[in-house]
């Protein structure tokens, strides 16, 4: 799992992924905004490294594989 994180085929992937998860109406409205809410909040709110958006990207792609790992084993995979 952890040796996974660290492929570029895995972090390419991601993105269609968690737009096909929010996308879909099998994925709750409550699922979608526990992942949504706290990263606008960590990109809006101010931070430890103000106008250097390295953490953000850092935290949003984290929180993105968060998401979609839980929303595929909860809902099942979205085509």
């Amino acid at each position: 799992m952890i040796r996974k994180l660290f492929t570029w085929n895995h972090w390419r992937q991601l993105g269609p992924r968690v737009w096909r998860l929010i996308a879909s109406p099998g994925v709750p409205l409550a699922e979608k905004l526990l992942f949504g809410v706290p990263v606008l909040l960590y990109w809006v709110l101010p931070d430890a490294l103000p106008f250097v958006p390295v953490d953000d990207i850092a935290i949003t792609l984290f929180a993105m594989n968060w998401f979609a790992s839980r929303a595929e084993r909860k809902y099942g995979a979205v085509l």
